[in-house]
């Protein structure tokens, strides 16, 4: 996926859940953050961002993308992408492990709930939760970095999709090019870790994914191993 044009900022502060301000072209304005994590490792005072213009009547003139590391490393903000990332490899043919689905329904409904996808075909149903990652601990991709009541019901639901037959898959990208591996965030939500280690137990699987990002797009890179046992 490549980025709309950007505009390289530096950032001061969060403003709410959704809003943050940053300097432009030296202007402290606002921003809209698509991403209601705690993002602490990205959201630090002085830590070169990249926003995108936004266009119509919206609060706020920017979109916050990407968040420069010290080092040069970028990180997507947005936790929008990852489905969209999802779709893209799985229509391109480059996720080998959906290869035998030839169909898919975004938002499916599952037990009163919905789900990210639906793909159907010659390897039969399976339901696709995708969740996104950006921080990353020790080389380790870590989900979530928040307490998430909504991810536990999701994984929930994969369980009990999995546990009628149906193929059920939870699906992590990392939105940044700097993770060797995955695993559940158990110092913050340690049942949330619970429950994916049951699920895949009980034949969800489990697969994670590193992003390549640039200045001019994002596309998912590959697969990571997926390490569910603590330490």
């Amino acid at each position: 996926m490549r980025w709309p044009p950007l505009v390289p900022g530096v950032f001061i502060r969060r403003l709410n859940r959704f809003a943050v301000e940053v300097a432009v072209g030296g202007e402290a304005v606002p921003a809209h953050l698509p991403n209601s994590g705690r993002l602490r490792e990205l959201l630090v005072p002085g830590y070169r961002v990249w926003v995108a213009p936004r266009s119509g009547p919206r609060r706020t003139p920017f979109d916050l993308q990407l968040v420069e590391l010290p080092g040069g490393v970028l990180v997507s903000a947005d936790a929008r992408l990852p489905n969209r990332l999802f779709l893209e490899s799985w229509a391109e043919g480059k996720l080998p492990e959906f290869a035998g689905f030839n169909r898919l329904t975004p938002e499916p409904r599952l037990d009163g709930g919905r789900l990210d996808f639906r793909l159907d075909g010659p390897s039969g149903t399976a339901y696709v939760e995708v969740k996104s990652i950006t921080l990353v601990e020790a080389g380790t991709g870590l989900f979530p970095d928040a307490p998430t009541t909504r991810g536990r019901r999701h994984i929930e639901s994969l369980t009990a999709a999995a546990s009628r037959g149906l193929g059920a898959f939870a699906v992590f990208v990392i939105q940044r090019p700097d993770a060797a591996r995955f695993a559940p965030n158990d110092a913050v939500d340690p049942e949330f870790g619970r429950l994916l280690r049951d699920a895949a137990r009980r034949g969800v699987g489990v697969r994670a994914y590193r992003c390549t990002v640039t200045l001019a797009e994002i596309r998912i890179e590959g697969p990571v191993p997926v390490c569910l046992n603590p330490d």
